[in-house]
């Protein structure tokens, strides 16, 4: 039998061990508390600042307040493109939740299109979930209410209003104010995260060109929230900055007379204060209605645009180039008396055709017989073009290039647009690149007379023209003036300083009065002087697009439209003290005297002395005497019969003019 033996408790040990315990444990305890009061000392004291921030953030929303695009006026302070109240529907994808489930069903509410759910749907794949897009550009008052009702089914779902770019003449100012458009992802790529809040940007024209100042700066009002997160009330806001004002030159009475003045015709037209550089009137034609783009054009009417055999969407003012034909004698005659190659008194013998040596082939005036003994006046005012054939080869290529680039050609002229063209400026080093090919007198004689491979925008017709009639060559410019807000000043906006055009003022003083030759009896131009009460500057020209069938001449007058010359005139009046001047291209209109003149004589008329194209009663027009034709073959005095270069390997080049 096992005896179990007892343990003697040890009263002492066993109360030491339990007031070690209990000191353990109010050691824990305490460290616990002494945790707990550190993360609250850390959370009310030391990141009080941070989660109270959290807090408000929480609790009070910031919302975009995107301000109005600035406004567009002419030089009198008559609106031309402004901001309208309109309303559109926006999606949010990611709370949207069944797409198709909620297209179906809102379109029970808001009319829609299929081309604006595929427009949605296009850009739902290219945008993040998160962002807002717009469904339904504009909704009209009947569909605003209906929504309204049914709001609460369409989460993610929002009518926002909006101001709605409107241009207030159409297709007046299409291609000088272009158009704005839906703001898009690539937008926010180009123009940075904010572009995004702005529901339009600048495409063409000064929308595009200014659209930085135009579209202004974006404010943020802060609104308190519920827990839904539905508004209460506004508690503060940072204002929006409104884009700039622009004050342009253009006259909007001078603009509508550019147009009527052109009638049917297609072409374009540029008038320019020669003493400042402003643009007072600029067309392209045919035109087209910049609204239609302003939320995004329905595909029946941009098709419709883009297969326009006249292109309508097609700027000729900055883009369009052709060949200045005999616009470019002023300039040449100037070159050959600043260089010292020619006196206004020297004189060539005009016998009808003109021969390099060694050649069989002639570069032809446009008088039978030939124009006689001329000198410079009379070369400018008759249009002979055997004086410039000679001028040019005795100035050189060399020079000639030169002064040609010192009058801007072959360069922008610097105008308040995007995407000026340069042009071509013939030359042996562009001829080299372009053709490799080499240069021969014959490229100098075409380019004597604006033809071959010449392609000028009608900007810098426009920007020499000014130039012959002030002495300074200035940029063009159509924005005169901007304010950043309504009460705020105008600010002029700064030019660059002009270039003389020539050292001397008695050389251009002889030119000048070529030109006034020009538009008196016997000038190429003089039928439409006819009456005008003022005296008139100016020179008739054209730009040849197909001249030669082998070696045949081709009356232009028997070509398709797109075949026929370009008529060109360049000028200024008054001719004493000029405040206008212009440059007028009219595609298809054969010649300048009897297509482009006219149209320049309405807008002297219009600019001058008030007298509008629908207004004006037609002055009696001389009739030419039996056998007087002018001074012209056609009217210009430009075209005749055109020699190929004098290499035996090369085959004969006539001038052609490249179309726009």
């Amino acid at each position: 039998m096992r005896v179990r033996r007892q343990r003697i408790r040890n009263a002492s040990a066993e109360a030491a061990q339990f007031r070690l315990r209990a000191l353990v444990g109010f050691g824990l305890v305490l460290l616990g508390l002494l945790g707990l009061a550190a993360w609250y000392f850390r959370l009310q004291v030391v990141d009080h600042d941070e989660y109270a921030r959290a807090s408000e953030a929480n609790r009070i929303k910031p919302h975009p307040v995107v301000p109005a695009r600035g406004l567009i006026y002419d030089r009198k302070g008559r609106l031309l493109a402004d901001n309208v109240p309109a309303y559109r529907i926006d999606v949010t994808p990611e709370d949207a939740g069944d797409i198709p489930r909620m297209l179906a069903q809102l379109s029970q509410v808001v009319a829609l299109t299929p081309e604006e759910i595929a427009r949605f749907e296009a850009a739902r794949k290219a945008t993040r979930s998160f962002r807002s897009i717009t469904l339904k550009a504009r909704l009209s008052d009947e569909e605003v209410a209906r929504f309204a009702v049914d709001r609460w089914r369409f989460p993610g779902v929002e009518v926002v209003p909006y101001l709605n770019r409107r241009y207030l003449h159409g297709d007046l100012f299409a291609h000088v104010i272009g158009y704005v458009g839906r703001t898009d992802e690539g937008d926010v790529e180009r123009y940075g995260r904010d572009q995004i809040l702005f529901p339009h940007t600048g495409r063409t024209g000064l929308e595009r060109a200014y659209d930085e100042q135009l579209r202004g700066r974006v404010g943020y009002e802060q609104v308190e929230t519920n827990v839904e997160g539905r508004a209460l009330r506004r508690i503060g806001m940072v204002p929006a900055q409104a884009g700039a004002d622009l004050r342009l030159g253009i006259d909007l009475d001078l603009q509508r007379a550019m147009v009527a003045a052109f009638g049917e015709q297609e072409g374009s037209a540029i008038a320019i204060d020669p003493r400042s550089g402003e643009i007072l009137a600029m067309v392209s034609l045919p035109a087209f209605d910049p609204n239609l783009f302003v939320n995004g054009i329905s595909n029946t009417d941009y098709q419709r645009l883009m297969n326009a055999p006249s292109r309508p969407l097609y700027n000729r003012l900055v883009l369009g180039g052709v060949a200045p034909g005999s616009t470019l004698k002023p300039l040449l005659a100037l070159a050959g008396l600043d260089s010292g190659v020619r006196r206004p008194e020297d004189r060539v013998l005009s016998t009808g055709m003109f021969y390099l040596p060694g050649t069989s082939r002639g570069w032809g005036d446009a008088a039978r017989g030939g124009h006689g003994w001329t000198d410079l006046r009379k070369s400018i005012s008759a249009s002979v073009n055997t004086y410039y054939y000679r001028l040019a080869l005795d100035l050189g290529i060399e020079r000639f290039v030169q002064y040609m680039q010192h009058y801007g050609f072959g360069a922008p002229t610097g105008i308040d647009l995007v995407g000026e063209a340069d042009g071509i400026l013939p030359s042996p080093a562009a001829k080299m690149k372009v053709r490799k090919e080499r240069w021969y007198p014959g490229d100098t004689v075409n380019a004597s007379i604006g033809q071959g491979d010449w392609k000028v925008t009608p900007l810098q017709l426009a920007r020499a023209s000014a130039g012959l009639a002030d002495g300074m060559l200035r940029r063009p410019h159509l924005v005169s003036a901007t304010r950043t807000g309504f009460d705020a000043a105008w600010m002029a906006t700064p030019q660059p300083a002009p270039v003389p055009i020539s050292p001397s003022r008695e050389h251009l003083d002889v030119v000048r009065q070529g030109m006034m030759d020009t538009m008196q009896p016997g000038g190429t131009g003089w039928r439409v002087a006819v009456g005008a009460g003022y005296l008139m500057a100016g020179k008739t020209g054209t730009a040849q697009v197909v001249s030669r069938r082998g070696t045949a001449a081709v009356d232009p007058r028997s070509l398709p439209m797109n075949l026929r010359h370009r008529a060109l005139f360049v000028g200024f009046a008054p001719a004493e003290a000029p405040t206008i001047a212009v440059a007028i291209a009219v595609e298809g209109g054969g010649y300048g005297g009897s297509a482009a003149a006219p149209i320049a004589r309405k807008v002297f008329d219009a600019w001058l002395l008030g007298i509008y194209p629908e207004q004006e009663v037609e002055p009696e027009v001389q009739r030419p005497a039996p056998g007087d034709t002018g001074g012209e073959d056609g009217p210009d005095g430009d075209i005749g019969a055109e020699a190929g270069n004098e290499a035996p390997a090369a085959p004969p080049a006539a001038p052609e003019a490249t179309r726009p």
